[in-house]
């Protein structure tokens, strides 16, 4: 039978289904007395209820049941048949006038696009570059050493300096009126460390025992306090505790503190280095692949499946919803969220999954199973017992696809960047760090 199918918007289709209406009904009758067998009713013995009585029961439910099953199945026959790829779920509604002794459907849905993508020989791609500088690797073990630092009490008469530990009372005012979060006692930080803001910290550092100061405080206007932000408060603070930071040396027990095979601090320099290439290379891909992935959405041309973006969309909801309630936002799940602030990133995410999904198919960039083991492998390279992160990826299916996912991505990247036009660009250690 010759299915027909009617173009009518971009990638919008429909066709007509047809089901007899002996099928429903035969189907419907067997369920009623498979579930007359076992159903359970007052006055009745199981398996004893009259079929009759089971029927005005759940004979409306059971149709219904048979119903969407049936065009369900006359669906999927039809747009195979037709070879159509289907995007999203139909949309199914009887239609009247059907032929005696059949009922009529007309199915509505969309199809996925064809995906035409230009000549990558003409992308430009800047591909970024950057090199473990001895500098980073002393950053990195300075670092080392303030995490692993050590406090005692100073003088009376020292003054509050950089790398101090401080406990500090303070209190500020806006407009002459306290405000939440503006009052605390005994509260401790680290001068210098950036956990308090600027205007703060200078007025801390080189205040004695027992000293207070007032001074004006300007709220940033992306504060995260919303109540205070863009606001100038008077705070005063008082310092009532400092101790002097002693950070440990640079030696055989600080290496073998941190777990360095040779316990020395030409070993603890070359672990670093060694961890500090990883996260450089793992930072260096993401970087590069946003800019392939931009560069490769820019050479194509598509439609989207309205269907499709629409479920990237209650799916971003949904994850913001979880966010929401993970922060501890009362009733995160009625907290009125606007579809369209998610549309712009559906979209993107859609498009791009299918250009990938085109580029893969017709190049033959799947993720060959001896990639994915060598990327499991370098995963666990980092951990003190590489074999058991190894098998802990491999046993289960939804962490491999997630490896399967990024080493397919890599190989999209590494296709585009083979036939784009590609400049280098190197930037220091510091820069790659503070890019998100």
């Amino acid at each position: 039978m010759t299915v027909a199918v009617e173009i009518l918007e971009k990638l919008e289709r429909k066709m007509t289904l047809s089901v007899p209406v002996d099928i429903i009904q035969s189907e419907v009758t067997a369920r009623l007395k498979k579930l007359a067998r076992t159903v359970k009713m007052d006055g009745f013995r199981p398996g004893k209820v009259p079929m009759s009585v089971v029927a005005q029961r759940y004979g409306y439910n059971v149709q219904y049941e048979v119903m969407n099953d049936k065009v369900g199945e006359a669906f999927v026959r039809a747009a195979s048949q037709a070879q159509l790829r289907v995007a999203g779920q139909p949309k199914i509604n009887e239609k009247e006038g059907g032929t005696e002794g059949e009922l009529a459907f007309d199915a509505l849905f969309e199809v996925y696009p064809d995906v035409k993508i230009g000549d990558l020989a003409s992308a430009e791609v800047e591909k970024v570059t950057t090199e473990v500088s001895d500098a980073a690797i002393e950053k990195t073990v300075e670092i080392l050493r303030k995490q692993r630092r050590t406090f005692s009490l100073r003088p009376h008469d020292a003054a509050a300096q950089d790398g101090d530990r401080v406990i500090v009372d303070f209190e500020g005012k806006i407009d002459g009126e306290a405000f939440s979060g503006g009052k605390a006692e005994d509260f401790q930080f680290i001068l210098g460390d950036g956990q308090m803001l600027k205007e703060f910290e200078e007025a801390t550092r080189g205040l004695k025992l027992g000293e207070s100061k007032t001074f004006p405080l300007v709220f940033p206007a992306d504060y995260h306090g919303k109540d205070v932000a863009g606001k100038t408060a008077d705070f005063m603070v008082t310092l009532k505790k400092v101790e002097a930071a002693h950070l440990p040396e640079v030696n055989e027990a600080l290496a073998k503190s941190l777990g360095i095979a040779d316990a020395s601090v030409d070993g603890l320099r070359a672990d670093i280095k060694k961890n500090l290439e990883r996260e450089v290379k793992l930072r260096l891909l993401a970087r590069n692949k946003a800019v392939v992935m931009d560069a490769l959405v820019a050479k194509a041309e598509l439609d989207l499946p309205n269907a499709i973006v629409r479920a990237e969309m209650d799916r971003l909801l949904d994850g913001a919803r979880a966010d929401l309630k993970q922060r501890g936002i009362k009733d995160a799940d009625k907290v009125v969220i606007p579809d369209d602030v998610f549309r712009p990133q559906a979209e993107r995410r859609v498009r791009l999954g299918l250009v990938v999904a085109e580029l893969v198919q017709t190049n033959d960039l799947q993720a060959k199973m001896e990639q994915i083991k060598a990327h499991v492998e370098e995963l666990a390279a980092s951990y003190e017992k590489p074999a058991e992160v190894s098998r802990w990826y491999f046993s289960d299916n939804k962490r491999l696809a997630e490896v399967e996912g990024i080493v397919l991505e890599n190989n999209v990247t590494d296709f585009v960047m083979s036939k784009a036009k590609v400049t280098e660009k190197s930037i220091s250690f510091d820069e790659l760090m503070a890019q998100n």
